[in-house]
């Protein structure tokens, strides 16, 4: 299994299917991999990428909490296959006593992989070779990796996406 570095570029929501979209980028590269994923996951995401802080913890710190606290750290993640347009993913887990893989949802996968600031890594053959020209640039529609905003920002981002802030792609 061919495995290439992939990192978060941008989401947005596909009206169409009523579904956000994280897209990963080759990195280093122009290949894209987009995934449909489902609304808190998509929050989740935004909420890592643009650093903002809550007062409790959301799942996905959550599981950075037990992960951490079980003496384990996120070594990597893996984006497996694709069956039935679901995507599957492996968390790789360290620790002293050894190391976990532990199947997940490539969603949850890329918000606990944020959090540790771990390397996303996705099967070669899942990359489409779509230049990032191809994707229309919305300034208001698309997040993208160290863009910076605020919970209103946030909001109204997640209200404003619209399915042409994805240009060609399709679920």
């Amino acid at each position: 299994m061919e495995l290439v570095e992939v990192e978060v570029m941008r989401l947005g929501l596909d009206h169409a299917s009523n579904s956000y979209v994280v897209i990963l980028q080759e990195k280093g590269g122009s290949r894209l991999l987009p995934i449909w994923i489902g609304q808190s996951e998509a929050e989740s995401i935004v909420i890592e990428m643009n650093k903002l802080k809550r007062e409790r913890p959301l799942t996905h710190d959550l599981c950075k909490n037990i992960i951490v606290a079980m003496g384990g750290t996120l070594r990597r993640v893996h984006i497996t296959r694709v069956e039935n347009r679901t995507f599957f993913a492996e968390m790789h887990v360290a620790r002293s006593t050894g190391a976990l893989t532990i199947d997940a949802r490539p969603s949850d996968s890329i918000a606990i992989a944020l959090r540790f600031a771990a390397p996303i890594f996705a099967q070669e053959s899942l990359l489409t070779a779509l230049l990032l020209d191809d994707i229309q640039q919305e300034p208001d529609a698309i997040v993208e990796s160290g863009d910076e905003m605020n919970a209103e920002q946030l909001k109204r981002y997640l209200e404003n996406l619209r399915p042409e802030d994805f240009g060609k792609f399709h679920p």
